[in-house]
Order: structure tokens, then C-alpha cells, then sequence
């Protein structure tokens, strides 16, 4: 389906609309509309299609590295609280680590490509390797990415994408909607790094209320060593 000029105003004013009445404690978000000619439409694009291609090394070069170590703590703090030493060897293993001193010491491009290796389970033989491959080039073949609209925000520091994709898989056309949001590398100015935690609800205390603990501090309570078997 193609968008009429008309379709795509009303969904950057939408998306306008959203961040610039966000309000917190009386201050006011201000969002603006960017032209589709910013840097960040063509790195999305890029991204979708190294996803598609299952190109996870150089996706992870796109993610802000803050973004990466922090889904890493959380996976080690889900990990550390399996209830049997089976249940953590099983989640280390789909991440390809031996132990939890292994995937303490990934980097965040090694961790990334990890965690997404672990979603895509690898061919048993020739015959299934043969059709992941034609399923993966047909994905390839037939994937549309249209960028429907671009906020910017905190001075043009950080900009949210709305993006329609669409691709063919076996039988089917799959059509999705996406919020990607990027922000700029602060020691260079020329680059954008796509930030997945900034689609998370932010937390501030209220006034008089305790300041909650810096992020990291809080651990998922882990089960005794001795109750794992």
C-alpha cells in the first residue's frame, strides 16, 4: 500500500503530538518535525536490511554500547537467579558461554551478537540449512522499509523514527510498524547510535520522595548455590 502525502502528515503531527505534550513536574518535551533527508533514515534502513541478513556483527556497531551493557547486566541477574544449576548451564549455553564468568567478560558488540544468535536456531542438517537459506533470501529479495516520519528532540540530539516494513516469508506478507529511536554519539557529532532502552517508561522521584538507586545497584535475588542441582 502506498501513502498519500496527506496519510504521512497526519502521522508525523501524531508523533509530534505525542512527545510535545509529554510533561513531567510542570516541564514541557518540545519534539520537532525533521525532514526525511536526516542522517538517521538511511542508518535505519541499513539496520533493517543487516537484520534481515542476520549481519549481527555489524548491526551491533549501530547500538549505542550503554544500550548493549545494560541488557547484558539484566540477562546476568536473570541467569544468577536460575533456580537450578540445569536452568542456568541452559540459558549460558544459547548464549554460547561456559559460565558466568564467560558472558561477564563479552564485550557489548560479542554480547549483541549473542543474544540475537540465540533467537535463531541453527540448521540440523543440509535439507533444513537449504531452506532457511531461500526463506532468508526471499526475506531479502522483498523487504520494503518506508520511513513514514522523524521527531527530534533535546535539541536535535535524539531523533525517533516511525518506520513500515514489509517482506515475504514462505507463503506470507508479513507488514510491521516500528519506533526506533537514535541518539547522537556525544564524542561525534556525524554519529548516531540507535538506542533501544530510550522506548522504556522513565522514573523521577517526586519532591521529598527518596532518590531511587543508580542503575546497577539493584540485583535480582539469586538463589542459593547450594539449592542448584
Amino acid at each position: 500500500m502506498r501513502h498519500t502525502p496527506s496519510f504521512l502528515g497526519g502521522i508525523r503531527f501524531l508523533l509530534a503530538a505525542t512527545l510535545i505534550v509529554a510533561t513531567s513536574q510542570g516541564t514541557c518535551v518540545r519534539a520537532e518535525n525533521l525532514p526525511l533527508t536526516h542522517p538517521t533514515v538511511e542508518l535505519v534502513k541499513k539496520y533493517f536490511e543487516l537484520v534481515v541478513d542476520q549481519d549481527w556483527k555489524t548491526a551491533a556497531k549501530m547500538i549505542r554500547p550503554a544500550s548493549i551493557e545494560r541488557k547484558k547486566r539484566e540477562t546476568l541477574a536473570i541467569i544468577k537467579s536460575a533456580p537450578t544449576m540445569s536452568e542456568e548451564a541452559a540459558m549460558l549455553g544459547k548464549l554460547g558461554a561456559k559460565d558466568i564468568k564467560s558472558l561477564e567478560s563479552m564485550t557489548a558488540e560479542e554480547f549483541y551478537v549473542a543474544d540475537r544468535q540465540s533467537f535463531h536456531n541453527p540448521a540440523r542438517n543440509d535439507d533444513e540449512k537449504e531452506r532457511q537459506k531461500k526463506v532468508q533470501d526471499q526475506k531479502k529479495s522483498s523487504l520494503k522499509i518506508e520511513v513514514l516520519g522523524v521527531i527530534g528532540e533535546q535539541g536535535g540530539k535524539v531523533a525517533h523514527l516511525a518506520v513500515r516494513t514489509s517482506q515475504d516469508v514462505i507463503d506470507q506478507r508479513i507488514n510491521e510498524l516500528f519506533f526506533i529511536s537514535f541518539i547522537q554519539d556525544e564524542a561525534d557529532a556525524t554519529k548516531w547510535l540507535i538506542a533501544p532502552d530510550m522506548q522504556r517508561p522513565v522514573t523521577e522521584p517526586l519532591s521529598g520522595a527518596a532518590a531511587p538507586a543508580p542503575e546497577g545497584d539493584a540485583k535480582a535475588p539469586a538463589a542459593p548455590q547450594s539449592d542448584k542441582k
